[in-house]
């Protein structure tokens, strides 16, 4: 059979036949932008979930220090607009959940931090919704913690089925005494699914993905599944969504969910290269 690659479309001698690659990654806030960004150039997904994404936009330094109690962590000063300097052809859409503090040396620079979704400007958006799944703007620090955290959803045309395709993604909480279940982490679970079938109609695939911040075993699962919605992480056998970065025990943290629309789409969990301390979350909606 003939096959003819344009971008991320092939032509068969069926006829033309249109795919979307979706890719979820917590960015670790730029910290390994210098894998990160050549990595992203070259895939070029055409739905970029970005979570734990910097954004300073007074910041004349690339790189400035994130300070916690006991943590020091740099991070990339201006991580959205270099993640929209290497998807040129993608509309960017920043959900910020804090205005915080970063620093260089005594100076402090005020800088949002949040998620980021990328989508490819040849597929039409028809819908979005943008909203908190634990607690609200935070707009005088980064608050204690468990902190704010956001989460937002696009509703696709997809060219292939002709049918809407909707994409949600979150950054789940953290807590500091683990990622067990807990009423905080319930009720995010609802929220996310609230804010995702907000935009949701009948017929509609859909991808819900993130670093949601909790075990395998979570009644967060149990909430999605009543939508017959169904992880991919978990149920083909995947070991982990962390790489050697990750030095703590535990490797899952991240998870993406579909429903029986995308039930035979290919997923895999990159594992190699490493852009993050987490693994990118790949699918592919093609069924061919």
């Amino acid at each position: 059979m003939l096959v003819l690659f344009i971008g991320t479309s092939f032509v068969t001698a069926k006829g033309l036949a249109v795919f979307m690659e979706i890719m979820c990654l917590n960015g670790w806030g730029g910290k390994m932008h210098a894998q990160l960004l050549p990595y992203l150039q070259s895939t070029q997904p055409d739905v970029l979930c970005l979570q734990e994404v910097v954004h300073t936009p007074s910041a004349d330094k690339s790189v400035l220090t994130y300070r916690d109690v006991g943590t020091e962590l740099p991070q990339s000063a201006r991580f959205f607009d270099d993640v929209c300097a290497a998807l040129p052809h993608h509309s960017a859409f920043f959900c910020p959940a804090a205005l915080g503090d970063l620093w260089d040396g005594d100076t402090r620079y005020e800088s949002y931090w949040g998620l980021a979704t990328f989508v490819h400007k040849s597929i039409p958006i028809i819908g979005q919704a943008q909203g908190f799944v634990h607690k609200a703007f935070s707009a005088n620090g980064y608050g204690d913690h468990p902190r704010s955290r956001s989460a937002h959803a696009v509703r696709l045309h997809d060219s292939e089925t002709g049918s809407p395709l909707t994409i949600s993604h979150m950054h789940g909480l953290r807590d500091l005494a683990g990622k067990h279940d807990t009423p905080e982490r319930r009720v995010q679970a609802q929220r996310l699914r609230d804010l995702t079938f907000s935009i949701v109609e009948a017929g509609d695939q859909i991808v819900i993905c993130g670093d949601f911040n909790v075990l395998p075993d979570s009644v967060t699962f149990d909430l999605f599944a009543r939508d017959g919605l169904a992880d991919l992480v978990i149920s083909r056998g995947f070991q982990g969504t962390r790489n050697s970065q990750y030095k703590k025990p535990g490797k899952f943290a991240d998870y993406m969910l579909i429903n029986d629309e995308l039930a035979h789409a290919r997923f895999d969990v990159i594992y190699d290269p490493e852009v993050s301390d987490h693994c990118p979350l790949v699918l592919n909606t093609s069924q061919v």
